[in-house]
Order: C-alpha cells, then structure tokens, then sequence
C-alpha cells in the first residue's frame, strides 16, 4: 500500500531572503537535522529545494558545506542563500497542504502519547518523512495536526516496514531519547519472516554494512569491511519447513536496511523484500497472499528519562502479516525447535 499523494493547496512558500543572511543557532534548537532546522526556518519551503540548497553549498555551516543530517549545535552560524540563488525547479508546484486521508491514517496510527513522547504504529507504505519524491511522511502530518509542538522523529524506519516509531514532542525529549540510544538502553524487537528452515540457532550478525547512493537518489547496503559496526541478533520463534521462518530480531545498531542485508548475508532473506530478497521465493509468497514485506517493528522498551523508569509498548502483526502466518499454520506442518 502506498500513501503517497498529489493534493492542492493555497498555501505559499515563506519568502527566501533577497540577499544572503546569517542565523545562530539557539539553545532551543540544539540537535536538529539541518534540514528539519531550514524546514521550520523557511516556512513552506518545499522540501526538494531544501536538500537542493544543501547539496549546492548554498546553505553552509560556520562556513563550511554540510549534509541534510547534521546536527546543528549552539551557536553554529547557518548561512541562507539569497533568492536570485535558488530558483524554484522548473515545473515545481508551490508547496501543498497534507492531505485530509494521510491526516487521518496518522492519527489513528498513534497508540500512545506520553507527556513527552509520541508511539506510532506506522502502517507498511508511509514514509516516515518527506523526500525522494515523496511530498509527505508522518513527521509532516503529525506536524500539520499539531503545528503547536516541536515533533521530531526519535529514529526511522524502511517506508515498507511497519510497527513501532517514536516521536519526541520537544527538543529536551529528543536530546534525552537520543542519549538513551546511544548509552545502549533501548531495545527493539522486530518480526520477520525468512526464507527457509533457519537451523542456525540464536545468532549474532555481526558484519559491517557500508551504504552507496544510486542514481536517483536510491539507496543500496552491502557488507564491506569500510563500513559501519552492524549487529543483529536473530532468533527462531515459528518454523514453516522450507517455507520459511518466522524470527525474531533484535538490532544493537540501527543501520540503514541493517536487517535486510544481515537476513540476506545469513542465507535467509525475508520475504518480500523486493531489494535483497529472493525473486523466485517472494513470488511464491505473494502467491500465499503476501503482498509487502515482512518484516514488523514489534516492541521497544527503553529505561528513559531515567534508568529507574522503564518505557515499554509492544504492537502485534499488522492484519496482512498475521494472516500470512494462519495460513502457513494450516496449510504446512509447523516445526517448533
């Protein structure tokens, strides 16, 4: 399923300044991604032309070129491009209002709201955030239903993995969050279902992964030695015969695709996965009824804001998904080990 959309809108874009401008960084913006800073400075800006100004050079750091993920800090002197520098792409619509139906499917998707702290389930097919040709994600739409609240994404997830995404509700919140990730004190569970009988036991993946950039902007992840620590760790929980496994897996690095391409390095690769699954075998699951990939953010607990104080929630296994496994049930003699 897929909730990308084409809406009107008569909104306008914030004015890019006439002549080139410097801002300093506030105490209340510390951490931000830089173009979650350029976004809510440039109000209405669309997001293609914030990255295209970034990837130009045409908004720098303390003079220096950056990414669209680096985190400002205090007092970091952000220059802004002055308007005759950044015409709008040719053909590109003036920035649109998040649709009604994406607003909609966003808030139902929260499961629970803390005082700090924002639980989606997100479905398979929503973006987490705009960009790569995608208008809106759920970080757009929760701000457009709350446009009073600092909403920043905690972490990611793959746009066709579904479960559990965290949402801080102001910058104290994401510093806290992000220092627990750090520190080791989250764990997130996930489901995945994978090809074959898994006879490997509980085990550790523990290869780096190194990320390139395609043309278009695509991302692919291979294991390399030049590439970052990833560890994942798998374990059995149902099993199907030849027709697959289900695992669970707990990640102790959160690396793009990590899953993915550990599941794939291990000689298993989960179903439906279109970019490094088995073609032949998600064929044959698509043909069992499974239309996505399979593969669920289940569970996260955390001991934040303090290490006395431990956050859990756990969501099950979308209908689409949960169906897939009654029916390997019924239909295949299950091996439990």
């Amino acid at each position: 399923m897929s909730y990308e959309t084409s809406p009107d809108s008569s909104e306008t874009a914030a004015p890019v300044p006439a002549k080139a401008t410097h801002v300093t960084v506030g105490e209340g913006e510390v951490g931000q991604r830089l173009d979650n800073w350029l976004m809510r400075t440039l109000k209405g800006l669309p997001r293609s032309l914030v990255y295209r100004l970034v990837r130009t050079g045409q908004v720098r750091i303390n003079g220096k070129r950056a990414k669209p993920d680096t985190r400002v800090a205090l007092g970091d002197d952000i220059r802004l491009p002055p308007q005759r520098e950044q015409p709008a792409p040719s053909g590109e619509a003036a920035p649109r209002s998040v649709p009604k139906s994406l607003l909609e499917v966003v808030a139902g998707a929260i499961v629970r709201e803390e005082r700090e702290l924002l639980v989606i389930n997100k479905p398979a097919g929503l973006a987490v955030h705009g960009g790569s040709g995608l208008a809106f994600g759920v970080i757009e739409a929760l701000r457009a239903l709350r446009p009073d609240e600092e909403l920043e994404l905690v972490h990611r997830l793959d746009r066709e993995t579904s479960g559990i995404l965290l949402v801080a509700r102001n910058r104290k919140a994401l510093r806290e969050l992000h220092g627990a990730f750090r520190e080791g004190r989250v764990e997130k569970r996930y489901l995945a279902l994978v090809k074959g009988q898994w006879n490997l036991g509980k085990t550790t993946v523990d290869v780096p992964l190194a990320t390139r950039q395609k043309q278009g902007g695509e991302r692919m992840v291979r294991v390399h030695e030049s590439g970052k620590d990833a560890r994942s760790t798998f374990e059995g929980v149902d099993f199907f015969g030849a027709k697959g496994t289900l695992m669970q897996v707990t990640i102790d690095t959160g690396r793009t695709h990590q899953i993915r391409v550990h599941a794939a390095h291990a000689g298993h690769p989960v179903a439906g996965d279109p970019k490094y699954g088995d073609r032949a075998y998600n064929e044959d699951m698509r043909a069992l009824g499974l239309e996505r990939m399979f593969l669920h953010a289940q569970s996260v607990s955390l001991d934040w804001p303090t290490p006395d104080h431990t956050f859990q929630i756990s969501v099950p296994l979308p209908p689409e998904l949960s169906t897939v496994i009654d029916w390997l049930s019924v239909k295949r003699p299950r091996r439990r080990r």
